[in-house]
């Protein structure tokens, strides 16, 4: 892990450990989900069909916020989704409670989707903060643009939850020209809010989405 203000040059991937040309392995604090070998199988060739591959290096962290850009086609989360079944990795997604209906509800809940009540006490980061310090370990994935077209602001919610809960922030990244999902730095953020987001940003300048960089 490095301090925010340590962020390596744009446009580098970091060096990967794995022998492996297709995905990456998970260090031993990393939450896992239940051993199956079908998904896991599923999850490579579906990358391996698409020409994909992993570079870069997971933090050896029980709780992390991992954040994923540039974020402008469907394509990513097929592509995501692909990679996580492939390493066989627990990360939980938010969504509205109003989407868990049946049979949506035991889906989502099985795909490690957590559900989140907007009008609570709190909000989704107080619930979320508080989900993660009572879990032994806990990476949450947020795509910070919140939408695929291009924004002029990133969503603040992944650095509110990283913040209070004192977990660090792992950069994640797509760049379609390569086909590479990248592991990028793992970040410590500082109390400055509008410095930690604009040295984020940038850093994700160097990649190249489906459709567009970050901005």
């Amino acid at each position: 892990m490095i301090g925010i203000n340590d962020l390596p040059a744009k446009g580098t991937h970091l060096p990967t450990s794995s022998a492996d040309g297709t995905i990456l392995n998970l260090p031993p604090n990393a939450p896992r989900s239940k051993p199956n070998r079908f998904t896991r199988w599923f999850g490579r060739t579906l990358l391996k069909l698409g020409g994909w591959r992993m570079v870069g290096e997971f933090p050896d962290v029980p709780r992390a916020v991992l954040i994923g850009a540039p974020h402008s086609s469907n394509w990513d989360g097929i592509w995501g989704f692909a990679a996580k079944l492939a390493l066989g990795l627990e990360i939980r997604i938010l969504a509205k409670k109003e989407l868990f209906f049946w049979p949506a509800g035991p889906i989502l809940r099985a795909l490690g989707v957590i559900e989140i009540d907007r009008k609570a006490q709190g909000g989704f980061v107080g619930q979320t903060v508080e989900q993660m310090r009572n879990a032994d370990s806990f990476w949450l994935g947020i795509a910070p643009e919140g939408t695929r077209k291009r924004v002029e602001k990133w969503k603040s919610g992944f650095w509110k939850i990283a913040h209070e809960a004192q977990v660090p922030v792992i950069l994640e990244y797509f760049h379609y020209p390569e086909k590479v999902i990248g592991i990028g730095p793992t970040v410590i953020l500082s109390d400055d809010f509008e410095s930690d987001m604009a040295r984020i940003r940038s850093w994700y300048t160097a990649w190249q989405g489906k459709h567009r960089n970050t901005f």
